[in-house]
């Protein structure tokens, strides 16, 4: 299945040996040769480089990495597609201007029937490609529209409307994501199929994992702060990325997480 990695941290950090090790995961040693993607948030907008093949021998990926890009809220995707060719407008992580910020979004799980079940009240944000990821990305923003209005919402109204979306979504199949409005990372974990020898078992938690560290540097992980400044960082995966304590989210957690630290944790059931 489709792999999400994302980092919240205090200060601005470039990812070394994480990227290396999680782009092997695009189409080397797992099954996720549909695409990959990465975004590094500027202040209100994004850098976000993406392609429709594989991570492992990507010369984007060795880029990222010789240049040392750095930001305070990095995300990353790579794809096993599902619905929707391997393209580039169907390649993770989404990206929209709404509100006057850039909104960021990835998925991994299978929704069916979605276009039914997550009906587009407005044309303020529409699909460029397939994916049922997508779609859910512009019902998401389509459902904040009201909220976001007048000025930035409060982080109780904005948990309020994505656990009411992350039900919609796990209503209708796996529905672990990432999402970042330029202010707060968010990630709601469902239950996910993990490949083993090259095939995909039974969907299970947990789907992903999270991690923190202050001035982090741990096996198979390095993030680097440019500066050299002192660091405080939140790091979420599909899969652990390295041996160390790794704590897995349970299904239908959200947490919220801030300059590289988590500020709320909402669990969220059936029939809310």
């Amino acid at each position: 299945m489709c792999e999400l990695f994302a980092v919240s941290s205090l200060n601005r950090v470039a990812v070394d040996y994480s990227l290396h090790e999680f782009s092997q995961h695009g189409g080397l040693s797992h099954l996720n040769k549909s695409g990959w993607g990465m975004s590094f948030q500027q202040d209100l907008d994004t850098l976000l480089i993406k392609e429709a093949m594989p991570a492992f021998d990507s010369a984007w990926v060795k880029f990222i990495h010789d240049q040392h890009l750095s930001s305070n809220c990095i995300m990353a995707h790579v794809r096993y597609a599902t619905k929707g060719e391997p393209i580039f407008e169907n390649t993770h992580p989404f990206k929209r201007e709404a509100f006057g910020r850039a909104h960021v979004f990835a998925h991994n799980g299978s929704l069916k029937a979605f276009e039914e079940a997550l009906p587009l009240r407005s044309t303020a944000f529409l699909p460029m490609g397939q994916t049922d990821s997508e779609h859910a990305f512009c019902y998401l923003l389509n459902e904040l529209s009201d909220v976001w209005e007048t000025s930035r919402p409060s982080l109780n109204q904005r948990l309020k409307i994505l656990a009411s979306v992350a039900l919609k979504m796990r209503a209708t199949g796996s529905a672990n994501f990432l999402y970042s409005d330029g202010d707060i990372l968010f990630a709601h974990a469902d239950k996910r199929r993990y490949d083993s020898e090259g095939t995909f078992g039974p969907n299970q938690s947990p789907a992903l994992h999270w991690i923190a560290r202050r001035d982090f540097k741990a096996s198979g992980i390095d993030l680097k702060s440019p500066n050299g400044q002192s660091q405080k960082a939140v790091l979420i995966a599909s899969v652990p990325l390295s041996k160390d304590d790794w704590q897995g989210l349970p299904r239908g957690t959200i947490i919220a997480i801030k300059s590289g630290r988590i500020i709320e944790q909402i669990s969220i059931e059936e029939g809310m």
